[in-house]
């Protein structure tokens, strides 16, 4: 075997050329993320030191959880604008549930199962009644934004000190344990994706809905699926954005909804469907999260860093 090619497990092997020509957006987000951190280490005050590496995991946690359902939305040919409002909403109802002296145990089983309610009612929106999904996660986006407002009269709702929510809001052995979460959901979502049947038919339904349910796909499910996973994940993103902020804020998570689906896009996942990987996420969740960081360090005005994003 020559040394420009690799061994594949079944025998085969694939030469340099094809592996980088397969894998160039996720070798250019790496060359991305070098880039970052070499611009910032020079320029940005503290942004190499290792409490701020601890930060930008924090801050990853918050898009990235999110984001690995927004793939599966994403490569099944849908989308979901409506994360940034529930993570609040969820965070809100969790402060309320917790005032009302709810075991805390309770009270994050109810807003998890919230959450899927949720998304469940955005993916029988779309699955059943076939309404476009931008359509359905606008206006669910819209009903919970007012709601959470409403309920708290845009005021942070005060959660008292607790010790598991102060535990999820901190670290362990010195490292975020939304990031710890965030890493083993993503492990997870990684097997969901390659190795079972209904990660298969997230990509066959997406690359064409048509032919997957002539092939006896169940694409009213799938879509059903896509959705309550998403619902799901944002509830546990709420918890933890509860437990660091140490409230419910229905104004939290403002505009996380475009930081993810900007996260699943710029890491490779097509908006029209049936191509994407959970590793090019993961890449674009740093590459958002680490520019977001560096321009707070180096004091850039918060409206013209939206204008960086952009670009």
């Amino acid at each position: 075997m020559s040394a420009s090619s690799l061994p594949l497990p079944q025998g085969k092997s694939v030469s340099l050329k094809q592996f980088v020509s397969r894998h160039i957006n996720e070798i250019g987000l790496l060359v991305v993320i070098a880039i970052l951190y070499l611009v910032f280490s020079l320029n940005a005050p503290g942004f190499i030191s290792l409490n701020n590496q601890m930060n930008v995991l924090r801050d990853a946690a918050t898009i990235g959880i999110a984001a690995w359902a927004m793939t599966l939305i994403i490569i099944s040919g849908e989308i979901d604008v409506s994360v940034g409002p529930m993570v609040a909403f969820v965070s809100v109802c969790l402060a309320f549930l917790l005032q009302f002296e709810v075991p805390l145990a309770v009270a994050c089983l109810l807003v998890l199962l919230l959450g899927a309610l949720m998304g469940t009612l955005a993916g029988v929106l779309r699955g059943v009644f076939n309404v476009p999904s931008f359509v359905a996660t606008l206006g669910l986006w819209s009903a919970l934004r007012g709601m959470g407002l409403f309920m708290t009269n845009a005021l942070p709702v005060p959660i008292d000190e607790n010790e598991v929510l102060d535990w999820l809001g901190g670290q362990f052995l010195g490292v975020p344990v939304s990031a710890l979460i965030m890493i083993v959901l993503f492990a997870l979502f990684v097997f969901i994706s390659r190795k079972t049947a209904f990660g298969r038919s997230v990509f066959a339904v997406g690359g064409n809905a048509t032919a997957a349910q002539l092939c006896g796909i169940n694409v009213r499910r799938v879509r059903i699926l896509i959705f309550t996973l998403s619902g799901l994940l944002a509830a546990v993103t709420g918890i933890l954005l509860a437990a660091r902020l140490g409230s419910g804020n229905a104004g939290a998570a403002n505009g996380l909804e475009f930081d993810v689906i900007a996260a699943v896009v710029v890491g490779g996942t097509a908006l029209s469907g049936g191509r994407g990987s959970l590793f090019g996420t993961l890449l674009g969740v740093l590459v958002i999260t680490l520019i977001g960081n560096g321009l707070v360090l180096l004091g850039i005005n918060s409206f013209f860093q939206q204008v960086v994003r952009g670009v």
